[in-house]
This record gives C-alpha cells, structure tokens and sequence, in this order.
C-alpha cells in the first residue's frame, strides 16, 4: 500500500514540474493564481456556490437521471464562470475577437445543456428547460459598457432568469402534490440566481467586470500547442458559433440559448432581432389590421393555400404603435424590451415559441397561436387570448383584464399585483389559473367553470357555473 501511494505521489510531483515548466499552474490556469485567489470577489464566488449550488445538487441527486446531469452541467458552468474572473484580474481588456475567444469555454457547457432539450421530449423537459435558459445569466461577464447592447450585469441576470422561470413554475406546479423533492430542486435552482448570482453581481460587479490593466494582453488567436504532459485544449465549438459575420435578424435566423448572446455579441449588436422601425417597413401598403403585411401578401394567401398556413416570420414595430410578432415557430428567446405604454402587442400564427414582454404596453393580442407561451409585466388595457390552442401567459404585474375567447387550453399565471384581475371568458374550455399562495413560491390552481346550469325560476332563468374538480 505505502508503495503504491508513493509511487502516486511521484507521479503527481512529475506532472507538477511539467505544468510548471509551461507556466501553467495545476488548475489549468495561468501562473499567480493562487493571489487572485484570495481575492475578496473571488472568495465571495466561492461562497456563493456554498450556499446555493448545494441545494440545487442535493436534491439532483436524489432525483438522479437526466435532472442530475444537467445539473452537473449547470455547476459546471458556474466553476467556468470563476476561473474566467481569475483570468479577468489578470488580463487587459480585449477586443471583441478576443472577448470571444475569451468566453469560448463557457459557451461550450452551454451547448451540452442546450443539446440535451433537442430530438424527442423527455419527461423532465421542463426540468432541462429552466436549467438551460437559466445559464443565460452568466452572459454577465461579457458586459463591456453601456453601448455593448447588453443590459447592465444586475438587470441581465434578472431579466435571464424570468426566461428560465417559464418552464421552471411548470416543475413547481406539475410536481407539487406529486413529489417536494422536484419542488425543492426547482426552488434551489431559482435561488441560485434569484438572490444567489444577482447579489454577488450586485456587490462585486454592479458595473461590468473589471479588466486588468497591466495584465497580459488577450490574444484572439488559436491557442499553440500544450508543452508535454499538459492538459489537451477542448474541442473547438461548431463553425456556426462566433461568427464574425453580422448576425441575421432573429425572425429569419433563430438561435438558442447562450450561442444566440455570445454571437451577437461577436456581432457588436446583441438587439439585433429587437429592430427599429426603417424605411422599407413603413410602406403604404401595410395594413395595420391583420398579420399580413401588403396587398401581395394577400392575394399570394388567397392563391396559394400552402402559404395560408404560414407566412414569413416577424418581429418588428409597425408604424412605431404595433408590435407584430407573426408565425414565429419553436422559438424560446423571443423577447422585445423596447416598448412602452402607447404600444400594442398583437402575436399571431406562433407555435411552439416563448414570447418576453419587457416592459409596459397598451393591449396584448394573442390570435392563431398553439403551444405559445408569452410572458408579460405590465398591460394598461387587456390582455387577449382569441382562438388559440394549448397558450400559456403570466402576468408578472398587473393586468385590469384578461380575455379568453374560443380557445382550448389555457393556463394563466398571476402575480401578487394582479389578483384583482378581471377575467373574461366566452367558447373557451380547459381553463386554469394559477395564482401565488406563499412567500416560498408555491402556486395554487384553480379551474374556471365551462358548463352551466341554467333555470326558469321566478319568470327569468338561473345560471350557476357546474362544480368540478378540473381534473
């Protein structure tokens, strides 16, 4: 036994020396980390895997499957995260190429995540979901200033964190009378960046990261060849990623997950899909009526049933009053953050997508949709739900009416402020709303009726909504 121990420790000290002669410390990391190290920010990261990233991981291993696995990943993403701050302390600030290069490794945990939510739905997609979006977070630490098109590192880790808490009231709300150690795992997950990561933003890098400004400049050329016995270089990502081509406009180039924010960033634009209005959108022949958009438009529908079915994608201001986000299929990071009180929201022909409104607007309008989720603060007249199919909204504000007409399936979410909603409903069935009933989180699930009974008593007739169970 004593000989084999020593023989290991031999072993050990060899690959010490040979990491050393290529300055490289044994953690993979350049030499002088260890004072970083002991840096208060660097410490207070530790502490705030401590706290929170236990959570998350005890209950995943409970859970075991798929729900640890992703797990895994998402710590492994945070322990990315702070050997890219040791390096920060000790690096210049450097160009977008470079800032690239830079956040290459992260980026590539998160494609493991996003992968595992392709090909066929598992039973714990919810569980993949919340977990992936969530990672869009740690974008953060590519905030290079106000003209960056990111939003400041605080309000970043918020604003990613709603994209994830969608999927993630789903585990709470399917698992909470079925089993708490799901409920428990997404609570953890929540708090983990809802305080965990905003707080430690907060405290340490309310403004950006801080760039060394006598470190070693960064290179954004392909890293030389490891000296013998170092460690091999990870696999570089798909050619897709990190382009240093101009972005396409979200409606006809769809992304996911954290390669959409690292390729617009190489792009010097992380808004492009949340576009200005321009001179070739303010054509005459716009109607502000419909989904269709010209006078082409519709005789192209009236003569090609094919086309009916789908037209282009949209997401655009029309006219700088309507926002229109039309026939945009399976995609999860839609969001439009540039609006205010005097616009209106009108969603047609989507399926299987995730819509964020990001601020205060006059009317929502979701017309033709299918498996749409649309997630939304604050609405100055209503919301409206018409002739949908398996839509989800939730109102993170306030909201003086909600309608629901001649759809199947609906699920609303309501926050503290908007108890006091107004809902309206007509031909519509399956109808569940979920309201907040503790300061843990929880939700509680009430049906709306669907059937009545209606009697003749005293020369007029009686209507009663029929009691069921909503099962």
């Amino acid at each position: 036994m004593e000989a084999k121990l020593i023989e290991r420790l031999e072993a050990a000290v060899a690959r010490l020396e040979s990491l050393s002669a290529g300055g490289i410390s044994a953690r993979g990391l350049p030499d002088g980390v260890d004072e970083v190290s002991s840096d208060p920010s660097i410490l207070a990261f530790d502490d705030l895997m401590a706290q929170y990233a236990a959570r998350v991981s005890a209950a995943a291993e409970k859970i075991g499957g798929q729900v640890l696995d992703v797990t895994k990943l998402v710590l492994e993403a945070f322990s990315v995260q702070k050997k890219l701050l040791i390096v920060i302390k000790q690096t210049q600030k450097p160009d977008m190429a470079g800032l690239v290069e830079f956040l290459k490794p992260l980026n590539e945990v998160i494609l493991k995540v996003n992968a595992m939510t392709e090909g066929r739905r598992s039973d714990f997609f919810n569980h993949l979901k919340s977990a992936g979006d969530s990672l869009s977070a740690l974008a953060w630490i590519a905030y290079t200033g106000k003209d960056c098109g990111m939003s400041m590192p605080i309000a970043h880790v918020e604003e990613s964190w709603q994209m994830a808490e969608f999927y993630n009231n789903k585990v709470l709300v399917e698992y909470r009378n079925k089993d708490q150690i799901h409920v428990e795992w997404a609570k953890a997950l929540k708090e983990l960046y809802l305080p965990g990561l905003r707080d430690y933003v907060k405290s340490h890098y309310p403004l950006g990261p801080v760039w060394s400004a006598s470190g070693k400049k960064a290179s954004s050329a392909p890293p030389k060849a490891p000296p013998p016995g170092a460690p091999a270089p990870p696999p570089p990502p798909p050619a897709s990623l990190f382009s240093s081509e101009p972005s396409q406009p979200s409606s006809s180039n769809p992304k996911q997950g954290m390669s959409a924010v690292f390729q617009e960033i190489s792009s010097g634009n992380v808004s492009g899909g949340l576009k200005k209005v321009t001179a070739d959108m303010k054509t005459k022949n716009r109607t502000d009526r419909t989904g269709v958009v010209s006078a082409s438009g519709k005789e192209t529908r009236s003569s090609s049933p094919s086309f009916s079915k789908a037209g282009p994608p949209k997401l655009e201001l029309q006219m700088g009053r309507k926002w229109a986000v039309e026939n945009q299929i399976g995609r999860k990071n839609l969001v439009i953050d540039d609006c205010d009180a005097k616009q209106s929201v009108y969603i047609y022909g989507c399926k299987d997508s995730v819509l964020q409104i990001q601020g205060k607007v006059n009317n929502i309008t979701i017309d033709k949709c299918t498996k749409m989720g649309v997630v939304f603060k604050d609405v100055v007249a209503a919301c409206e739900v018409v002739n949908c199919n398996g839509v989800e909204v939730q109102c993170q504000g306030s909201a003086p009416t909600i309608s629901v007409d001649n759809t199947s399936g609906c699920q609303l979410y309501l926050s503290k402020d908007s108890l006091g909603t107004s809902i309206t409903t007509a031909k519509s069935s399956e109808i569940n709303v979920l309201v907040p009933t503790g300061p843990d989180g929880d939700w509680g699930e009430h049906s709306l009726p669907q059937q009545y009974i209606h009697v003749f008593k005293d020369g007029q007739f009686e209507t009663t909504p029929v009691s069921h169970s909503g099962a």
